[in-house]
């Protein structure tokens, strides 16, 4: 069979350093897929994406180069990027393209920026916002670690602006959990935002060692709840990856704690290994499977659940403000 139509699963030794154009000292994702052995999981016939271009695809490119912006679609690999991008829009990353974290699951380039910080990244986001013409925006981040508040005033500036130069376009924070500080979940609670999401990524059992040990299943309820609780009016929202070993009452067990928290939106998508030495996929998950979690987290009371092989987080996130319930498998 093709190597096109295979997914290793073993691990090999983390990526290569490399120093970035602002000097700073990061671990680099490439390595190649180890072929001395190890099972690997043959891609099943559904998991298969169109990939798009085109003139609107080109543009957000642009704009994206020309104001020295990151987007969580190219820095995680996203597999939905060319559909956004083709349609319009993007998932800008902000405070850079280095997470202090090291989860076993993120294809991010991890370091530490040791503080450092676009004075300018405020003003150029809410520019391209306004230059893409964006009605709903995802504003996420990668974990600032190194920062006294997480990043949160900065995040909260680059709401601010986008709102001030675009007060039509609702803004989604899909944010770090800022060490569960709570002073700082208020912050860019605060900064004028719709909906204000933080990634579970996984049950309870399966958190370490899939996310980094400063991350934990409690801490993001705890974030999400606070979140809720601060300011009703405000969508809360998280998302989970499927295929990493969870088992179904492990799914019913996290979408019932996600609810006791007051979460919002659910979202479910397939985890795909970004690399051979990242955390190994443990099956692939039916679209059937996804249609049926999406109708248990709907019974659940969840305002909207978008459920799907390739959706992540940010995925269609403008349909959120919509209410329509659709799965997307």
């Amino acid at each position: 069979m093709p190597d096109s139509d295979l997914i290793p699963v073993v691990h090999v030794a983390s990526g290569e350093k490399f120093v970035n154009d602002r000097g700073i000292t990061a671990i680099k994702d490439g390595v190649k897929a180890s072929r001395d052995g190890g099972p690997r999981l043959r891609k099943p016939d559904w998991l298969r994406i169109r990939v798009q271009g085109g003139a609107r695809y080109e543009k957000v490119q642009d704009i994206v180069r020309q104001h020295k912006l990151a987007t969580v679609c190219e820095e995680a690999k996203c597999p939905n990027m060319s559909e956004c991008w083709s349609s319009g829009t993007a998932t800008i990353m902000l405070m850079g393209d280095v997470c202090t974290r090291a989860c076993r699951f993120c294809a991010v380039n991890t370091g530490n920026p040791r503080g450092w910080l676009d004075a300018q990244e405020p003003a150029n986001t809410a520019r391209s916002v306004q230059l893409m013409n964006l009605k709903y925006v995802v504003l996420t981040s990668v974990n600032r670690d190194d920062l006294p508040d997480g990043g949160a005033g900065h995040y909260a500036e680059c709401v601010r602006r986008v709102k001030q130069e675009n007060p039509g376009t609702a803004v989604e924070a899909l944010t770090p959990d800022f060490l569960g500080v709570l002073e700082d979940v208020e912050t860019v609670v605060d900064s004028g935002i719709e909906v204000f999401a933080q990634n579970v990524e996984t049950v309870r059992r399966l958190t370490h060692p899939v996310r980094d040990p400063r991350a934990s299943y409690e801490q993001t309820l705890a974030v999400l709840a606070h979140a809720k609780k601060y300011r009703p009016d405000v969508l809360t929202k998280t998302s989970l990856m499927l295929g990493l070993g969870e088992s179904e009452d492990e799914i019913v067990e996290a979408m019932d704690d996600l609810r006791a928290a007051g979460v919002d939106i659910l979202t479910f998508g397939q985890y795909l290994q970004p690399t051979a030495h990242h955390y190994p996929i443990a099956r692939w998950v039916t679209p059937e499977e996804f249609e049926k979690y999406r109708k248990w987290g709907l019974d659940r009371g969840f305002l909207e659940v978008v459920s799907g092989v390739f959706v992540r987080s940010s995925y269609r996130a403008e349909q959120v403000l919509q209410k329509n319930n659709v799965g997307l498998a």
